[in-house]
């Protein structure tokens, strides 16, 4: 099909839908008028789970090059960027200029909510036929809000939808159309109830004579640690940064092979969170995330704060970012150590911290041992926490 053939069958396709939502036949979503509120702002909760709503939050020297904080661009970096100049409020805004005829230069993100709960999603756009929609976790598309052109200045766009009985995420994207130019986006909101807040946990409550293997970091992949995991059918927890994950993914798709096994959260540059914002915890923790499944192909519901550090900001933005636990441990074998954060040997349930290191290999031999002497054998974390 030529160009001007798949262009005439796209904008087709968006006059359909201009005159479905033109119409109301499109459910609820409404644009509106340039530097006024849609009428339901009013009534919005006052919660806004968007992840850097704002696009304020500086990248880490540790995400993926030239990423968007709390967003994933289609186009990546050749499309999307924070840009300064003249943003609808703060310091700035995200800009994105459609590469070639096949792209809309879209910008999306997961959200975490309740099931069946009703949400708003807002954004303040700049540009020709810009939109903003959401899909739920059961892929039921909500009616996007659009604008055929903002003539040069900021119109907010508002829709409304509701998450499905079982759905606990929705992806929200922001796009142009094709070869209708840049826009910009700035003020985006999902107003309305948050997750509960994740359970802060050092250890499993159970009766079952079991540990877990928790190994954090990920900078040195040790060969002979994959060897003694593969030998012993270990089962572990993996809480590699996803830098040190994305340099070696094999490796870590074979040390978690054993059934029980998993990647989890340790968020992006490994920071104190304490001395984060709760907007740059939440970038933190949901950028994490969405390395790791892109990595691995399962979302994390287990977050490991960095030295242990955390505070109730950190058990919210851990939930908005679907993430079920915060876990420390109560007992340190790296690097050599076998210490034992509690009188006695090892307990059932009691989680055990170690690191990817060139001591690896020995630390777990040493776990392993300190187990069998308390009668206790390693388990999948995971179906544990379930």
């Amino acid at each position: 099909m030529s160009i001007s053939s798949r262009m005439s069958a796209r904008l087709s396709a968006l006059g359909a839908c201009a005159a479905l939502l033109t119409a109301g036949l499109a459910g609820p979503a409404a644009a509106a008028a340039p530097g006024t509120a849609a009428a339901s702002d009013a009534a919005a909760p006052t919660v806004n789970l968007a992840t850097n709503p704002g696009f304020e939050i500086p990248a880490s020297s540790l995400a993926d090059w030239g990423s968007v904080p709390g967003w994933r661009c289609s186009g990546g970096p050749a499309e999307a960027s924070v840009t300064t100049a003249a943003p609808h409020s703060g310091g700035s805004a995200l800009a994105v200029t459609p590469a070639g005829d096949e792209s809309t230069g879209e910008c999306a993100q997961t959200v975490s909510v309740q099931p069946g709960a009703t949400y708003t999603a807002s954004a303040w756009v700049r540009g020709k036929f810009v939109f903003l929609g959401a899909t739920d976790g059961t892929d039921r598309p909500t009616a996007p809000a659009w604008t055929e052109d903002t003539h040069g200045g900021w119109q907010k766009l508002t829709t409304r939808f509701t998450a499905g009985p079982t759905a606990t995420t929705v992806r929200l994207a922001v796009h142009g159309w094709y070869q209708q130019g840049p826009f910009a986006v700035d003020d985006v909101r999902v107003d309305g109830p948050a997750p509960a807040p994740a359970t802060a946990a050092p250890s499993v409550p159970t009766s079952d004579k079991v540990v877990f293997f928790t190994i954090d970091d990920g900078w040195q992949t040790s060969p002979e640690a994959e060897r003694f995991i593969t030998d012993h059918q270990l089962p572990i927890t993996a809480f590699p940064l996803p830098m040190a994950a994305a340099a070696d993914p094999g490796y870590f798709q074979r040390v978690t092979a054993v059934p029980g096994s998993s990647v989890q959260d340790h968020s992006v540059s490994h920071p104190d969170l304490t001395k984060l914002s709760p907007a740059e915890q939440q970038v933190e923790i949901c950028d994490a995330r969405d390395s790791l499944t892109r990595l691995f192909g399962t979302a994390p519901t287990v977050f490991r704060p960095p030295f242990f550090s955390w505070n109730a900001d950190t058990l919210q933005a851990a939930a908005n970012c679907g993430m079920r636990t915060v876990l420390t441990a109560d007992a340190d074998f790296s690097w050599g150590a076998s210490n034992i954060w509690h009188e006695g040997t090892l307990s059932p349930g009691d989680v055990v911290l170690m690191h990817w290191s060139d001591t690896l290999a020995g630390d777990l031999q040493r776990a392993l041992a300190a187990a069998g002497t308390a009668g206790l054998k390693p388990a999948g974390l995971t179906s544990y926490l379930r």
